[in-house]
């Protein structure tokens, strides 16, 4: 069996986690046993895994052309996996159009319209609620859903959004959150000890507006008051492609470190003793908490952050939303040996119970198998989306060609 996945951007994991994702989903379509391909049409950065090294044929392709309609033809996939909906809406009606057989499948990574109704309400200076769901974004977003045979959620929380709000039947949904291997008990021995560990840390892609918005409110609101009471920890900040004004809260009198790419997430998180993630917006699960685990380092968040983490299982660490109570709760990490210790433990546990590579490939695969098995039936009984592509998508596609004809 053949897989294409068409990315937004070529995949970099050491600088996002939805590289990382990306990365994930396509290792388990290869155990699957599918032959994967990946296309993309932008252009590769030096940060850009090397596929072809994994066994993965890359492909360049362009936006509003009518080669990609040749170029899917001849590799007539048996699933095609849209990596966002704005690649759904670029590409989806050629594959449908040209391999109309194949599985449509679209990775969501976070819900952006929550993510992006989430910025809104932050910017209004309001709180929080169902209203500000009622986003173009939103509306673009649900109708790629539709449009899809499956959706993959990482979040229970954005499960339970798309089910309970949006109506979206269980049938188009798959919840499948990060996949990792194990913690075993000889890496959690080998893990550095509470004293070797020094400092705060913080990491995160700068381009994604969520973390500049974290930072920037670590650094006003939060770090002052931290400062206070452990006058020699430093605040280190990690994150691929910062601008200036990234940089310019970079300040050593304040051991406030604005120190740019990190070549390992692992290495600079395990050398820290807490990592700090207060979240304002966002949606999705974070990959900076996930990392804080798999490296024994608790972390202090906001339910933001923190949503669709841990489930029912104690976090590891502390989640708090006002200022002052998140600078306290980072503090008694850092002082406290029992607490630390406690906090390693939870997050041990809940990376084993939540996020266990060999029990999600299996939820996966067997989805997979079921969709391509009943896949008449199960689109026959989709009649929204058979609506929207009847025509929403007429725009997109007219578009689209208006484009080509113009580029000639």
């Amino acid at each position: 069996m053949n897989a294409l996945i068409i990315g937004n951007v070529w995949p970099e994991p050491v600088s996002s986690a939805a590289g990382t994702r990306i990365m994930q989903l396509l290792e388990s379509l290869q155990a699957q046993g599918y032959a994967v391909s990946f296309a993309c049409a932008a252009g590769k950065t030096p940060y850009a895994e090397d596929l072809e090294e994994l066994g993965v044929q890359t492909h360049n392709i362009q936006l509003n052309n009518a080669s990609f309609d040749v170029f899917i033809k001849e590799l007539n996939p048996d699933l095609v996996l849209f990596d966002k909906f704005v690649i759904e809406e670029q590409f989806g009606w050629r594959v449908k159009e040209q391999c109309p057989g194949a599985l449509r499948v679209l990775e969501t990574i976070d819900l952006h319209g929550l993510r992006k109704g989430r910025e809104a309400a932050l910017k209004a200076n309001e709180a929080f609620s169902e209203r500000h769901l009622h986003t173009d974004y939103a509306k673009r977003e649900l109708a790629s859903i539709y449009r899809c045979d499956l959706s993959l959620i990482i979040s229970e929380a954005e499960m339970q959004l798309l089910q309970e709000f949006f109506k979206v039947p269980e049938a188009q949904l798959l919840y499948l959150p990060f996949m990792v291997a194990p913690i075993t008990s000889e890496e959690q021995q080998a893990w550095k000890s509470f004293e070797t560990r020094k400092h705060f840390v913080t990491i995160g892609n700068f381009r994604h507006e969520p973390n500049w918005l974290s930072v920037r409110y670590l650094k006003t609101e939060i770090w002052p008051l931290i400062r206070k009471q452990l006058p020699d920890a430093e605040m280190r900040v990690y994150g691929s492609y910062p601008a200036e004004k990234h940089t310019q809260l970079h300040n050593p009198k304040e051991h406030f470190y604005v120190l740019g790419r990190a070549e390992s997430a692992h290495e600079v998180i395990e050398e820290a003793r807490v990592l700090l993630a207060p979240l304002l917006t966002g949606a999705g699960l974070k990959g900076k908490l996930l990392d804080a685990m798999q490296c024994g380092t608790p972390a202090v968040t906001t339910s933001v952050g923190a949503e669709g983490m841990h489930g029912e299982l104690d976090f590891n660490g502390s989640v708090v939303d006002d200022p002052k109570a998140f600078a306290e709760a980072a503090i008694a990490l850092y002082k406290d040996k029992n607490k630390f210790a406690e906090a390693q433990a939870n997050g041990a546990i809940i990376v084993n119970q939540r996020f266990s590579k060999e029990a999600w490939n299996s939820v996966f695969k067997k989805r997979l198998g079921d969709l391509q098995d009943n896949l008449e039936t199960h689109r026959l009984s989709n009649f929204t989306g058979a609506m929207l592509w009847h025509q929403s998508l007429q725009a997109s596609k007219f578009m689209s060609k208006w484009i080509e004809e113009k580029n000639k």
